[in-house]
């Protein structure tokens, strides 16, 4: 009853929130829309690409799926947006740059309708190429799928084993140590009690454990191992969701800085590439030239040769080695930070080589942040300094939804989409972790 109540107060007052900044952000919308009417006259006319081509994107609700959309609506493509039944909300569809938006089932519950779904699109659309931009859990649905699409439109998608290994913690490391790549210890963990007698004393380092499976609630746990008292870690250990069916991994916890990364290759060639300092709850993106994880990043692509979108999270530890941690066959938020570069969507395209690649952020481009993630943590602000610091990310940067010529998504985001997933809540009296305006969604003890 406690939780059904909190839930409830919980979603009362986000809505109510929410409803206060909405004056605000329909002003900026309407200043904004009210500028491109009257400026049209003037404005350059949209590119005029000789052989345009209709792409499909999954993921509609993700800002990532946003930006990819518009970069290719800026080279002169069409482009189809779909998500799942769930997210028929989404707030992306009111973009200039999405032409056609559909809904089909989530894979984890009907692969084959899925699948079904995303071919009867390409057939009915002419698509022309797909590039999924994958949940945790889509990606290797959609790597079933690319067989069955092929015959259709080309897949910008990992092959199934391929996808399967990446996504795999610990098969991911065992590849990249395999190149002689550095990477931390991992242990394949299927048993919580593999844990409990696992010999630390050898060790010089302490461990993480981390689910081999997305989840969006334990991917936050930071706990160290092994812990002082017996008894507290082997009561944390046994509470977590370790199993045969679902193993995890043990990691060696390496100090140092943390940095994430997204690379997009094609035919083996690594064709966009960018490096950004990260955190366990990601909605900042600024590059950063890191020499040495780019050559960590370009001597993996060498070895292991392929067409997709990957993603790597970096420790860099205080002797300067680069650790790759994870992999993430999929599109990385930090593609937010190509908003304004003119070649993205041929990186993707085109089959020709271009002596600009792998392309990297602008040197004029902003960094890319979400305007209501950075309005809630200056709740947290107890100091000049820290408010300096806060208002300073707002001043400096970009928010990664608001583009000036297509300002709708801006405003349907968070007082449509984020607005209905949250009446839908408190009509169940259901809490949530958190509200992921980058993602768009709620992420709950369970969710998707």
């Amino acid at each position: 009853m406690k939780e059904r109540i909190f839930g409830g107060l919980q979603n009362l007052g986000t809505l109510a929130l929410l409803a206060i900044a909405f004056p605000f952000n329909l002003t900026i919308v309407l200043t904004a829309l009210l500028g491109n009417l009257i400026s049209q006259p003037w404005q350059k006319p949209r590119v005029k690409n000789p052989k345009p081509k209709n792409i499909m994107l999954t993921g509609g609700k993700m800002t990532k799926a946003l930006q990819l959309a518009r970069s290719f609506h800026a080279s002169g493509h069409r482009v189809v947006l779909v998500e799942s039944h769930k997210y028929w909300l989404v707030g992306h569809r009111f973009s200039n740059a999405v032409d056609r938006f559909y809904t089909i089932p989530a894979p984890s519950q009907d692969p084959e309708d899925y699948t079904q779904a995303l071919l009867a699109i390409a057939k009915q659309e002419n698509i022309d190429v797909y590039v999924p931009v994958c949940s945790p859990i889509q990606s290797y649905y959609d790597s079933l799928a690319k067989p069955i699409l092929s015959g259709c439109c080309e897949v910008f998608h990992c092959d199934a084993e391929v996808t399967k290994m990446l996504d795999d913690k610990f098969t991911f490391a065992e590849k990249a140590r395999s190149f002689g790549l550095p990477v931390p210890k991992t242990f394949l963990i299927t048993n919580p009690e593999e844990v409990l007698n696992f010999d630390f004393s050898q060790e010089k380092r302490k461990y993480i454990l981390k689910s081999i499976a997305y989840d969006s609630v334990h991917r936050l746990d930071m706990t160290k191992f092994p812990m002082e008292s017996r008894e507290k870690m082997a009561d944390h250990v046994r509470s977590l969701p370790i199993s045969k069916d679902n193993p995890w991994i043990m990691q060696e916890f390496i100090p140092g800085k943390e940095y994430c990364t997204h690379s997009t290759v094609r035919n083996g060639e690594l064709r966009v590439h960018c490096c950004c300092e990260s955190s366990a709850f990601q909605v900042n993106y600024e590059n950063v030239d890191n020499q040495k994880i780019f050559e960590w990043v370009s001597h993996f692509f060498r070895e292991f040769k392929l067409t997709g979108q990957i993603s790597f999270d970096f420790i860099e530890a205080e002797d300067g080695t680069v650790y790759a941690i994870e992999c993430n066959p999929r599109t990385h938020s930090a593609i937010t930070m190509f908003y304004n570069h003119p070649k993205l969507a041929d990186a993707y395209l085109n089959d020709e080589s271009d002596p600009d690649y792998p392309l990297q952020p602008l040197a004029n481009s902003k960094p890319t942040y979400w305007l209501y993630h950075e309005i809630w943590r200056l709740t947290g602000v107890r100091s000049i300094e820290q408010l300096q610091t806060r208002l300073n990310i707002i001043l400096r940067g970009k928010d990664a939804i608001f583009q000036l010529n297509d300002p709708l998504p801006f405003l349907m985001v968070p007082h449509w989409q984020i607005t209905l997933l949250l009446l839908k809540n408190l009509q169940k009296l259901k809490g949530w972790v958190r509200i992921d305006f980058n993602i768009g969604k709620l992420v709950e003890i369970g969710g998707d």
